[in-house]
């Protein structure tokens, strides 16, 4: 179990760095890919496909779905993608990253318990100024273990680094893909899904408060990208003190929720006006949404809705964690 979840850390640490991506101008093609052994009910073998925040494939060894309706568009107009994209994830990749973990395992010593090996592979594109990078990132039972090029903090991973530093057609290969057809993939993607993936949601926000005591909540639900900026001004300025961020986590419609709390224990009642609560789109600067501090306007707190909210997120990274691979063997070579 305590391997899972520093599995789950080390995937949140990853998503973080995949979802800072500055809006619009920047996107990114990310498969995450895992193995797995001893984990009950779980596949040993998942994976998703994410483009900028957008998971837009699923495969766990059996099946390969898309979770976009212009993937599925893609999926007709393109049948050979997809059809090696199916063949791949069924008949290849479950064996060859079997075989990844079972090395692993013997490593390191070890054997029966939870293990988890996870690969963060990828391309990002700047579409202002075209310049493309290439990601390539393993990690094992929650720690980084290699990352391109080839830096390794795991002395059992020495082995695989100097392996790979000598296998020239490795690194062509891993070139090719990370610069080359990476980005094309990506450059196709943000076309057909352009109208999903540019698009700007804004949020309902309200004022939320469990005691009158207590810090007033300032939840921001359903706006899209997952790039924003959100604070508490008084007047008109931004505040750091008594101030509590929260993260911004996926609801089940594929927009975002945050919530940004402010500590009112040293707040006079007469100076509650001089307060308000600030939501922006980044680059986004005509849209803010302006909440001023009203007792008129603040909700008591529902415990169990929000609890809700928060536990279907977190099962959502969960499912994230058993959703890693979706396409193509080429970048799956073993070590």
């Amino acid at each position: 179990v305590d391997t899972a979840l520093s599995a789950l850390l080390l995937l949140h640490f990853w998503l973080d760095k995949l979802f800072l991506l500055p809006l619009l101008l920047k996107h990114s093609l990310t498969y995450f890919l895992t193995a797995s052994s001893g984990i009950p009910n779980f596949p040993e073998f998942v994976g998703v496909a994410v483009v900028d925040d957008i998971v837009i494939g699923y495969c766990d060894g059996n099946t390969i779905k898309p979770r976009q309706d212009w993937v599925t568009k893609l999926s007709h107009d393109d049948p050979q993608h997809f059809h090696e994209s199916t063949q791949q994830c069924s008949e290849i990749l479950p064996n060859i990253y079997k075989s990844k973990l079972d090395i692993l395992k013997q490593r390191f010593n070890q054997s029966g318990d939870v293990h988890v090996l996870q690969r963060m592979v990828g391309c990002e594109w700047d579409e202002e100024t075209g310049e493309i990078s290439g990601f390539n990132q393993y990690g094992y039972n929650g720690e980084d273990f290699l990352t391109q090029i080839w830096i390794t903090s795991k002395y059992q991973a020495v082995i695989t680094k100097l392996k790979w530093e000598a296998d020239k057609n490795r690194i062509k290969l891993y070139k090719m893909y990370l610069t080359g057809i990476y980005p094309i993939w990506l450059k196709m993607y943000v076309d057909y899904g352009k109208s999903s993936l540019l698009r700007t949601v804004l949020p309902s926000v309200s004022l939320l408060q469990k005691t009158p005591s207590s810090p007033v909540s300032c939840p921001a639900t359903g706006f899209y990208p997952n790039r924003v900026d959100m604070f508490w001004r008084k007047d008109g300025e931004e505040l750091h003190e008594d101030v509590d961020h929260g993260e911004i986590l996926p609801n089940n419609d594929g927009t975002f929720q945050m919530s940004v709390d402010l500590d009112i224990s040293s707040v006079k009642p007469e100076d509650w006006s001089r307060y308000d609560c600030v939501f922006q789109l980044s680059g986004v600067k005509e849209d803010n949404i302006v909440t001023k501090l009203d007792k008129a306007v603040v909700k008591v707190r529902n415990t169990f809705s929000l609890l809700s909210s928060y536990l279907y997120s977190a099962f959502l990274v969960i499912v994230v964690l058993g959703s890693f691979q979706f396409l193509s063997s080429r970048f799956s070579v073993l070590f």
